[in-house]
């Protein structure tokens, strides 16, 4: 039985998110923040790896909602990165 592209897809993003804790559990810096940005990254680089020429099917046009709540994620790290960093006396 052949596997077919979403199976592809699927099995390419699972692959990507176990190397991704794997790795960040050998460097000892295994957050939520940095798993979500550097999965989010995975994603986004396997969306674009498996694209189909010519016809997209319905799930691919699905996945720009998860695209876009993956975004939003990671502009709420990115926010929450800056006022950490920034001085009280700013805020």
């Amino acid at each position: 039985m052949p596997v077919t592209r979403r199976r592809r897809f699927v099995h390419a993003n699972l692959a990507w998110l176990l190397a991704t804790a794997l790795v960040l559990a050998l460097l000892d810096a295994l957050t939520y923040e940095l798993f979500f940005v550097v999965s989010l990254i995975g994603f986004l680089i396997v969306v674009e790896l498996t694209a189909p020429f010519r016809v997209t099917p319905a799930w691919r046009r699905r996945l720009k909602w998860v695209i876009l709540v993956g975004l939003l994620g990671f502009a709420y790290v990115v926010v929450q990165r800056i006022i950490a960093i920034l001085p009280p006396e700013v805020l």
